[in-house]
Formats: C-alpha cells, structure tokens, sequence
C-alpha cells in the first residue's frame, strides 16, 4: 500500500513536518496523551503516504496556430478553404471513465488567427448522431463545469467542447470557452462565470457527429505584446452518454492539474497591439404603478425616475485596461432573490452589476480551500456590495416615522479601475468610488412639519491590489490595501452610528513545491477602523464581535485589543489562514489555521459576520482511481477540527469521515460520519 521513499527523498519530507506535533500540542493543549499518540501516528503515516509524485507520462503537446488566409463566416459548418492551412488536433485521452485510455469518438480542432481575433474550428464526430447526442438548451454559463480543473461535470450535463486559454502563458490563468450542439454558449476567467464576454460562436449537428466555430476577439483577452506568442491551451470533450471526458493536454486525476500542464499554442505572429475603445452613454426613465396610502404625502400611485450617465472602456495596452463609470443605473441587472433574515448576521449577495463585474479576477484576494471542514470561511477583503448599498440610517428613519421618503442606493457618482498584468509579472488592479450623500425626508406624525436627515454620508472607496508570480507561477505573493473614507461634517446621528474611516492591510501567498504535489498558503490581514466614541462602541457591541458579552475576560493584549471600551476612537485586529497540504498522489493530507482576533473589522468594505476564534484542522485521504471489480473509483477521508476563543475555552471540537464509492455501472454512493463532542 505505501511506496518507501529514497532516503534523500525522506530527509526533505521529514525536514518539512518536524514541526507538526509542537504545532498541533501548542493549538491543542488540551490533548491527553491517547490524543497525542493519535497525532504522532499521523504525522509518521505523513512521509509513508506521501508517495513520489507521479512523473507527466509526456511532455505538454504543442500545437502551431496558422494564419487565416481568406474569409471565415462563423455558422458553425467548417466549409472555408482557410481551415485547411491549420494542422488539426486530434490526440485526446480520456480523463474519465477509463483514464488514460485514448477517446472513445474521434475529435478534431483547428486554430487559425489574424490580426484581430483567434479562429476554432472543431469537428466532433458521433456515429450515434443526433440520436446519441445530449444537448439540452439553457441559458449562458449554465452548462458550465463545476470544476474546470479536473473536468467535473455540472448537474446539467451535456456534450460540449470547450477551449482553454493561458494567454499570459503564466501558469495561472485560465479562460474558459465552451459551446455545446445546441449552440448554448459558456465562458468563465479563472473559475469566474460572471465574466461575459463578447465572441462569436455556431455549431451544426450532422449524421455522423457535430461540428463548431468560434471567433474569439482579441480585445475580450490579456496577453503579453511580444511580437511572436505562445499561450497556454487544454482542450476538453464531453461525450455525456458515456459519461467520458476527452482531454487533450492529460493529467490524471490524482495529479496536479490545471494552467501548469496546459499544451502549447505557438507561432501566434500578432503585429500591433489591439485597442478598445468603447463609450455607453444612456438615458433611462422609469415609471412605478402601484397602491400607496392617500395619506402618505411622499408617495403616489405613479411614479416617474430620469437617470442619465456613461460607461467607458479602454485598453491602456494589450495588457491594462481602465473601466470608468458616471451615475451608472443599473436598473437592467437581475434583482437579488426575496429574503426573511431572522438572524442577526448580514446576508451576502452576489455582484451582479456589470462595472464591477468586469475585471474583478484582479482583485481576488486569499481563497481557501478544504478536503473536509465546517463552520469556518475565508478571509475575504473586498465585498463590492457595499459600494452604492442601501443607505445605512433608512431603518432609522423609517421606525421613527409616520411617512417617510428614503433613497434606495447610494448613488454611485463616479468610479474608475485599472486591471491587468505587466510584462515582468505582476497583477494589478487598483478601483476608486465616490458615492453621493443621500438624504431622506420624512413626517413623525400624521400633517406635521417635514423633516430631513443625511442617511448616507458623501464616500470615497479606494482599493488596491498587486501579485508577483515567480518559479513559473508555482509561487505568487501578493498584498492589498483597502480604504473607506466617510464625510460626516459634524451630523451627530451620523457620527454616533458610522465610523469615519476604516483600513485594512493584508497580503496572501501560495508555494507549492515536488511538481506542484505539495503546497503552503496562507493569507493575513491587519484592520483599522477609526470613528467617534459612540460608534466604535456601537461595532464593539455588533453581533460581529460582541465584546459586552459578560463572560468575556476584561483583558487587553496592547495594539489588538479585546476588552470593551466606551471610551475608544479605534479599534484594530487581525486574521491569519494557512493551509500546508499534500494535493496529490492517492494519498492526500492537509493542516490549517484560520484565525480572527476578536477586533478584526472589515465590513466597511468587505463582509464577515463573525470574530474571535482560533480555528485548526488536520485531515487524512486516500483515493482509489484504479477501476475494480466491484468499482470504478472510490474516495475516503478521515479528519478533526477544534476551536478556541480568545480566552482560551474551546468552544468546537469535532471529528468526522467521508466516503464516497462510484460503481461500475456510474452510480455514486456517499456517506459522511460525524461526531460533536463536549466543549469547555
């Protein structure tokens, strides 16, 4: 069962978890010694299970884009002389089910470009024809994968092709480009499904399989301005009746995968940097219908609203592009989904408006990632909701009165963003936004005089965010910087209920090492928020932190404090998460700390509900991929978590088990164990 390693092999290894029992005994000093046997046993199983990483059977393959030399119409049939120039691709392997074995149904793709778009043509045959096909009909990113790294199929499944791009050809990034036979189109940056956008697709079903034509602008791309190009590509088939996925550039599945092992797209010759210019200005009414109190001196039964402002784009470079926007009115967007909130804790929602949408893979800060946990979350930074939310005093002037007429959103009177990649490496997205200072007006009693109250102050947002990537992208580190200023100008409801500014500081890593099988990553952020006496004893007394509560220790440990404190201008914390995980082999295993210190506030811009916790976890898996007698795979994990206050009482401590069994005849059977013991 365990492969023994080279004693220079097993020197490295035990070079790296020496420190592991002192970690887990200094976080779990509550462990008898039954439990510290349990933990040296697992740290020596560490080195056993981790067999040598699996060598690549090949190297990535390459494949040469040619130049398109005559007239391309994109109606999916494949008839122009131009496809025949390109060398066709036609070696694939299947991921699933029979892994390794070459595909089951012959597919064939061709790359042409030119000066302004890349060109795929893709041939799929099917000797079944429409017959065997399932093509179901949905809207955009509907069909897309769950993972795009390993090629996990959604619960719409369907046959599709999809290309991959790593146009930066920086390991990192992929840009994802699907279309199934019905034409249903799916397209996502780095995992983001959000991303729309503008290129052209069509497909044709024939007798003997389907075919499909892409054209994909360069403008909607980033890449670098080198004269001569080679990007990242991974090719994807999905034969959804025989539940098989075609890969071209072949990974296993118990190997690391994704934009590191793409193949290769050569010999793209672009001659000039594309530019995008691009100016949307608007004018938009608005009119409301509906029942309202005759009494109610604010509203009517109609309503009328005119709204008018800009969108603009612009690419700086082939590389850097700035989005700017001007009282946008996003009265297009799809509304958030009706909710009854009974907890005392924020609800988040996703982005949906299209300047905040565009780009924002630049921003993406920290992650987290977990074979098997509960009750913990990541350290986000940048929740873009609150820029241009409901004004934050609409409740306190609606309780306190018989009519009121309050705005709905900060109006968002300018912002403007920066995103891309350099030349030498660096990520970089820097946003600024002012939003407006809203007022609301109301009556308390029935014919009485109107009064007016600021219910949201004048703004700025400010964010900025920079990653390196270095070793090919195997190591990326990368820092933020966050910042809400507020207006209040002496307003007393404002200043007693709102802090004045917030910071937060924070930078993330991720280093992975023996053919990217292990990985440590981490991310820490520091806070500051700063505001009148009243309102910082308001956040202290927030759900999100609760520092009255009576059994907390009236304690102080210097610049992040806990205790609470009437008196304070500001107040500060920290959190920190770090993961050390082995995520590959048919052995995996992984430790974590996640902590937040009892004073960490980000919801000035970002979201957290909850502080105060020290968070550890340590699981154990092993995959069985080899298809047996009586399976064609199998999965089973073994883990704990505990969980510490600031004051030192455990308040969680668990241990569970997963399993999950894929039959011969794919059917899939899971169970999941788990066990919540006694706290302190």
């Amino acid at each position: 069962m365990f492969q023994t390693l080279s004693a220079k092999r097993w020197s490295k290894t035990r070079s790296h978890l020496l420190t592991i029992p002192a970690t887990v005994y200094m976080y779990f000093p509550s462990l008898n010694r039954r439990a510290r046997q349990v933990v040296t046993a697992f740290v020596v199983a560490l080195p056993l299970a981790a067999q040598a990483p699996a060598t690549p059977e090949a190297q990535p393959p390459n494949a040469a884009g040619a130049r398109r030399t005559s007239p391309i119409v994109v109606d999916g049939r494949l008839d122009e002389t131009a496809w025949a120039a390109a060398t066709p691709i036609t070696q694939f392997r299947q991921r699933n089910p029979d892994e390794g074995a070459p595909a089951s149904l012959a597919t064939e793709i061709r790359i042409l470009y030119d000066d302004d778009a890349l060109y795929i043509g893709a041939r799929m045959s099917d000797p079944m024809g429409p017959a065997g096909m399932r093509a179901p009909l949905a809207r955009r990113d509907q069909l897309l994968a769950a993972d795009g790294n390993n090629g996990s199929f959604n619960s719409l499944t369907t046959d599709k092709i999809a290309i991959v791009l790593d146009p930066y050809h920086n390991h990192l990034d992929e840009v994802w480009f699907e279309i199934n036979p019905a034409g249903v189109r799916g397209d996502q940056f780095n995992g983001d499904p959000s991303w729309d956008p503008v290129w052209e697709a069509a497909t044709q079903v024939t007798a003997d399989g389907w075919t499909a034509e892409m054209r994909i602008p360069y403008s909607q791309l980033r890449f670098s301005s080198r004269d001569v190009q080679t990007w990242g590509l991974q090719i994807w088939r999905y034969v959804d009746r025989l539940n098989e996925q075609d890969q071209w550039s072949f990974r296993r599945r118990n190997e690391s995968g994704g934009p590191a092992y793409f193949g290769h797209l050569e010999g793209l010759a672009i001659p000039r940097v594309p530019r995008q210019a691009e100016l949307l200005p608007y004018v938009v009414s608005r009119g409301q219908f509906k029942y309202a109190d005759s009494r109610d001196p604010y509203h009517g039964t109609t309503r009328t609203r005119l709204n008018a402002g800009a969108d603009i784009k612009y690419n700086l470079t082939s590389n850097l592009t700035l989005d700017a926007t001007f009282n946008p009115d996003f009265g297009q967007v799809e509304v958030d989904p009706a909710l009854l909130n009974l907890s005392a804790y924020e609800v988040s929602f996703d982005e949906k408006r299209p300047f905040f949408i565009a780009n924002r893979s630049a921003f993406s800060f920290g992650g987290m990632s977990c074979i098997n946990c509960n009750n913990t979350s990541s350290l986000g930074a940048f929740y873009t909701r609150r820029i241009g939310r409901p004004p934050q005093l609409n409740g306190l002037v609606t309780s306190s009165s018989a009519f009121a007429d309050t705005p709905d959103e900060a109006t968002i009177l300018g912002a403007a963003k920066i995103t891309g990649r350099t030349n030498n490496g660096y990520t970089i997205g820097i946003m600024d936004a002012v939003t407006s200072r809203e007022q609301a007006r109301f009556v308390t009693t029935l014919g009485g005089p109107e009064r007016g109250q600021t219910v949201e102050p004048l703004s700025n947002y400010f964010v900025g965010r920079v990653k390196k990537e270095f070793r090919a992208g195997a190591t990326t580190v990368g820092g933020i910087v966050t910042s809400a200023v507020r207006a209040l100008e002496g307003d007393t409801v404002l200043t007693n209920r709102l802090r004045n500014d917030a910071t937060a500081v924070g930078m993330d890593w991720s280093h992975s090492w023996s053919n990217r099988v292990y990985r440590w990553r981490g991310t820490l952020m520091a806070s500051d928020v700063r505001g009148s006496q009243q309102a910082i004893a308001l956040t202290q007394r927030s759900p999100t932190h609760y520092f009255q509560r009576p059994d907390r220790e009236v304690t102080s440990d210097g610049l992040f404090s806990s205790r609470y404190d009437t008196t304070a201008t500001l107040l500060r914390g920290y959190g920190l998460y770090t993961r050390l995980a082995k995520e590959s082999g048919d052995w995996i295993w992984e430790l974590q700390q996640n902590w937040r210190s009892p004073g960490f506030e980000v919801n000035d811009l970002s979201i957290i509900s909850r502080v105060d916790y020290r968070w550890m976890n340590a699981n154990l898996a092993k995959l069985w991929l080899t298809p047996g007698r009586f399976y064609r795979s199998a999965f089973l994990s073994y883990g704990g978590q505990q969980q510490f206050n600031y004051d030192g009482l455990r308040t969680d401590l668990e241990q569970y088990a997963f399993s999950s069994i894929e039959f011969p005849n794919y059917w899939v059977m899971r169970a999941y164990w788990g066990r919540s013991h006694s706290v302190d």
